[in-house]
C-alpha cells in the first residue's frame, strides 16, 4: 500500500495520475471526495469492484454508485430525461447521489443486477479527476454498517486491509455520506439523507 498526501484544493498531478494508473490496473484507491472519504475502482474491472465489497464486507447484493467526471459523464453510464437534467443541475456537482435508468455499458456487478445505477459528481477536484478516464466507484470507505470515519488512518485501520493507494488529504470536516435521490421515478424520492 502506497500513502500519498497532498492538499485538497492545491493537489499534485503526479499523484492523481499515480491514482488513475493504480485504477487502470486493476487496483483500489482510498480517495477523498466533497463528503466522506470513498473506494474507488474502475467499474470496467469486474474482480477490482469484488474486492470493493470484499473491502467493506458488503453483500453483492448491495449496489455501488458511480463517480463520473462531470455533469456531463453522467450520460454515459444513465439515461436522463430533460427534467431529470434540470434537478441534477441544480444540485450537481455537490453531495449528492442521484438514481437513474441505466446503460447497458454498467456491468452488472456494480449495481448487483439492478436496471437503475446511483451516479455522483462531487464537488471535489481530486474525485473528479480520477474519474476523467473511466467512470469509478464510489462508495464510503467503512466496513458496511459501521461508523463513518473522516482520518484515513483510522478507515485503514478499521478496514484492517490494504487498498493499493491512499490520497491522504488529512482529516475530512464532513463524515456524513452523500444524499441519495431516486430520479426513476415521477417525482424525486429522497432515499438517505
Amino acid at each position: 500500500m502506497k500513502i500519498l498526501k497532498t492538499g485538497m484544493d492545491s493537489f499534485d498531478e503526479k499523484i492523481i495520475n499515480e491514482a488513475i494508473n493504480v485504477l487502470a490496473d486493476g487496483g483500489i484507491v482510498l480517495y477523498p471526495t466533497d463528503t466522506v472519504y470513498g473506494l474507488g475502482a474502475n467499474i470496467f474491472d469486474s474482480k477490482a469492484v469484488r474486492r470493493v465489497f470484499d473491502i467493506k464486507q458488503r453483500s453483492l447484493l448491495k449496489p455501488l454508485s458511480i463517480l463520473v467526471s462531470d455533469v456531463k459523464a453522467i450520460d454515459l453510464v444513465a439515461k436522463v430525461s430533460a427534467a431529470q437534467k434540470n434537478v441534477i443541475n441544480s444540485h450537481l456537482p455537490g453531495p449528492y447521489t442521484f438514481i437513474l435508468d441505466k446503460r447497458k455499458i454498467v456491468p452488472r456487478v456494480v449495481t448487483s443486477g439492478s436496471k437503475y445505477v446511483g451516479v455522483r459528481v462531487p464537488d471535489n477536484k481530486i474525485a473528479c479527476r480520477l474519474a476523467s478516464i473511466f467512470p469509478i466507484t464510489t462508495t464510503s470507505a467503512n466496513v458496511s454498517d459501521d461508523e463513518v470515519l473522516s482520518c484515513p488512518n483510522e478507515i485503514l485501520d478499521q478496514l484492517n486491509c490494504d487498498v493499493d493507494l491512499v490520497i491522504d488529504v488529512g482529516e475530512l470536516k464532513s463524515n456524513h455520506a452523500s444524499k441519495i435521490v431516486d430520479l426513476t421515478a415521477r417525482n424525486p424520492r429522497i432515499i438517505r439523507k
